[in-house]
Formats: C-alpha cells, structure tokens, sequence
C-alpha cells in the first residue's frame, strides 16, 4: 500500500496543501480535509481512500472553484476538467464537478462551438475552427455542426485577404501566391481561398 511521504502547504493556497505518494506528487487537498481524516507523512494509505476522502470533503469546494473559473468567459468541459486537474482534484471529483455543471447548463459544449465559431469566423476560416474546437475537447460532431451553421465564408475570406494585402502589391503575383497561403493557413478551404481571389485566372498557379 502507497504511503504518504509528504503534505507540503501550496504556495498560491494557503488552504489547500500537496499531498505526495512514495515520493510522487499524488493529489492536492484542503488542510482541512487533512486534519478531519488525520493524514500524515509516514503513514499508508490507498488511492481508494484518498479518493473517496477528497469526493466527499471537497466536490463543493470544486465545484465553487470550477463556477468561478467559468465565469470570465464560457468554457467547454475538457476546458474546466483540465483547471481541476491542475487544482490537483481527482478524476472522482472532477467527473462529480462536471457532471453537476452540465445538469445545472453551465457547460454545453455543443453552444460553446457555436458562440467560438461565430466570433472566430473574422479571423479564420472553418477548417481552423473545427480544429480548434476539438483541441478544446468539443466532439467533432458539436464541432462540424458549428462550422457548417456558419455557411458561406467567402466574405470572411475576403477579410482576412484584405487585412493581409494591406501596405502589399495586390498585383504581384507573388504576393498573391502568399496571400492564397495564407487563407488556406487560416483554416478556408481551396475553393473559398479561390474565390476571395476573384481575380486570379483559372489558369494560375494557385
């Protein structure tokens, strides 16, 4: 069985301490779950144990924590497991924090990947964002659904075209070979590229 080897103090919470398994940093936990379930070094004890000490001392103090950090911007829940995880809370506990977010609305992962699509779609195209929101832990249905609501992207390709040529030779074409890679490194596709570049024959390179 693991033993703890050491409870040091955390240096951004006072309240909160690191608690260390044979050697290894294990979990973080309040002091005041520490001095309840009289944890000390030297002592033996199972992942099991310590797991259902922090579910049933903690999961309200997560859950505060998890609502505050939620409240500055919408996040998706990959988004809130991960600030957990890093607080040093257990999967039993982040699983709980989570749970409770999605039944009380404060996590949709599926209206996340429409609000993030709809304020990126000036800056980049939808290959991009669909990529973005699944580095964002959003499943690729909730993320294809939200690129596709955008509809057509040529305008927003033509922003981005004319933010790029601003100060450039628009007719060099090898500015506009640049320009054209760099809407395809936006995230917009070959044809919405093309089609932003209204100009550039059939024939081009490009």
């Amino acid at each position: 069985m693991p033993e703890i080897t050491a409870i040091t103090p955390q240096k951004k919470d006072k309240a909160r301490v690191n608690l260390f398994l044979d050697g290894r940093f294990y979990c973080g936990m309040q002091l005041e779950t520490v001095v309840k379930f009289r944890l000390r070094a030297g002592e033996n004890i199972s992942e099991e144990q310590l797991s259902a000490m922090q579910l049933e001392s903690e999961k309200q103090t997560a859950l505060d924590k998890a609502l505050s950090h939620i409240t500055a911007t919408m996040k998706t829940e990959k988004d809130v497991a991960d600030f957990l995880k890093k607080k040093g809370y257990l999967p039993e506990v982040v699983s709980y924090v989570t749970a409770k977010m999605k039944e009380y609305g404060y996590l949709d992962d599926a209206a996340y990947a429409v609000r993030y699509a709809e304020s990126a779609r000036a800056r980049k195209g939808g290959k991009l964002i669909a990529l973005e929101l699944r580095r964002k832990g959003v499943p690729a249905a909730d993320a294809e659904a939200a690129v596709e609501a955008l509809g057509d992207e040529t305008e927003s390709a033509k922003a981005v075209l004319a933010k790029y040529l601003r100060g450039k030779n628009s007719s060099d074409p090898a500015t506009l070979r640049k320009a054209f890679s760099h809407l395809l490194s936006k995230g917009f596709d070959y044809d919405t590229a093309r089609a932003a570049l209204g100009g550039i024959d059939e024939d081009s390179d490009l």
